[in-house]
């Protein structure tokens, strides 16, 4: 887990002092973390102002050294909350999938407005879910994936942020992959389902988007089309 941690907090860091926005991207990993302001400010024994000065711009972007300290304070709370956050990092580390299921995995700088990611997709919202934000996708195909994959593997689907937007290709009805996302949690930010219409959606797809509080959508637009503009996300 050392291992794990220490990669994931050379990742954080570098994609913090490289962004061209480091507060907001600061933001997104905070909250992906699930720790307040005030949660993290206490962690690094600073006022609560000085990590939303960081986030809004107020304050000069920090160096290297005080997002090292930033993000080994969002690693310390995660351990002392027992690790899951490293546990699903680990993970991923490793997790190589065949080009024949995942069409593209991908991480964002900073969270995207789900209306945002649903505009790249061309895609119709049928549920809103309980969150406004993406922090990368996941397109795959859906029968492959719910073929071939063990629920770990599943699992690793999620790529760095659980705070992501679930792309299932290939749905004829949409019954597999939203049972499939029974077993799998936490739950995605968001839900879409290519390649249907949302008149022809399984009748109790709504139903269970709402037990599980994500956003659900579907969309038919060109699958190249929809991979060009996600990837300028």
């Amino acid at each position: 887990m050392s291992d794990a941690r220490e990669e994931l907090s050379r990742r954080i860091a570098g994609e913090i002092t490289l962004s061209d926005d480091p507060g907001a991207t600061l933001r997104k990993w905070r909250t992906d973390f699930d720790v307040s302001q005030t949660e993290l400010a206490d962690q690094l024994d600073v006022s609560s102002s000085v990590i939303s000065d960081y986030e809004s711009g107020r304050r000069e972007s920090p160096g290297i050294g005080v997002v090292r300290r930033i993000v080994d304070g969002l690693l310390d709370i995660d351990e002392r909350r027992g690790g899951g956050r490293l546990r699903q990092y680990a993970r991923v580390l490793s997790a190589g999938f065949e080009s024949d299921i995942v069409h593209d995995l991908r991480e964002y700088a900073t969270a995207v407005p789900v209306e945002e990611f649903y505009e790249a997709m061309d895609a119709t919202e049928v549920v809103r879910g309980e969150r406004d934000t993406v922090n990368g996708h996941t397109v795959i195909n859906s029968i492959e994936a719910i073929t071939r994959l063990s629920s770990e593997e599943f699992y690793r689907l999620y790529g760095q942020s659980t705070n992501r937007a679930l792309v299932f290709t290939g749905v004829t009805r949409g019954e597999s992959p939203l049972v499939a996302l029974r077993v799998v949690s936490p739950t995605p930010n968001a839900v879409v389902l290519h390649g249907i219409e949302a008149e022809d959606l399984w009748e109790h797809a709504a139903d269970l988007a709402r037990v599980d509080r994500f956003s659900l959508a579907t969309s038919t637009r060109d699958l190249d089309d929809c991979l060009a503009d996600l990837q300028a996300l």
